[in-house]
């Protein structure tokens, strides 16, 4: 079995022409040969470092996306809870102004001579200034700071937005304050009744 095999194969290549090179030619044949397989060994580490490099510059892509969108809900829920603590800082309003200065100023054991309310003063489409200007007379600078600081304190939507303080003559540790309070309340516009079928309410 062999031996046919070998024969069948010897007469093939009988068959196949024989190319003779000269010098020349082998020599340039075998330098083809040699840049081939340099090229092919070369080629294909070079081919794949290309491709990691490219699946490196694709991951870090997406993990900058990912941080990009971590960051983004970050902000978002920073920007959720300033917004829930406005809308608890607003949810009760503020009591009446005048009132609540005389009861502040008592606890500090401070007399308001007079109030005098202003009209409101509407501040955008969703929020309203009300202010009151208030005297006192013969207030010592603790006092008074405790004053200013309970009404800090307070947790109301509130600022005191005029301080005026005078010196009174031949009395130590005593002056002459009007302050202005404002209190900011918040409209909110109610969703619309839906009408319902006719005879309903």
């Amino acid at each position: 079995m062999a031996n046919a095999f070998t024969s069948f194969f010897s007469q093939i290549a009988a068959k196949i022409p024989r190319i003779e090179l000269n010098f020349r030619e082998r020599r340039g044949a075998s330098i083809a040969i040699v840049a081939a397989g340099a090229l092919l060994f070369l080629g294909v580490p070079i081919a794949i470092e290309a491709d990691l490099i490219a699946r490196r510059a694709e991951i870090s892509n997406l993990r900058a996306a990912v941080d990009a969108v971590q960051g983004a809900r970050a902000a978002v829920r920073d920007r959720q809870y300033k917004h829930d603590l406005v809308a608890m800082r607003y949810a009760k309003k503020a009591p009446l102004l005048a009132g609540f200065l005389q009861e502040t100023a008592r606890a500090q054991k401070l007399e308001v001579t007079d109030s005098t309310d202003h009209p409101d003063v509407p501040i955008g489409k969703k929020y309203v200034e009300r202010s009151t200007v208030v005297h006192l007379k013969k207030v010592g600078l603790y006092p008074l700071s405790k004053f200013m600081e309970a009404i800090e304190k307070s947790g109301q939507p509130m600022a005191i937005t005029q301080l005026s303080i005078r010196k009174r003559t031949g009395e130590p540790d005593s002056y002459d304050v009007e302050l202005g309070l404002s209190a900011y309340d918040r409209n909110e516009t109610p969703a619309p009744a839906s009408s319902g079928p006719k005879g309903n309410k």
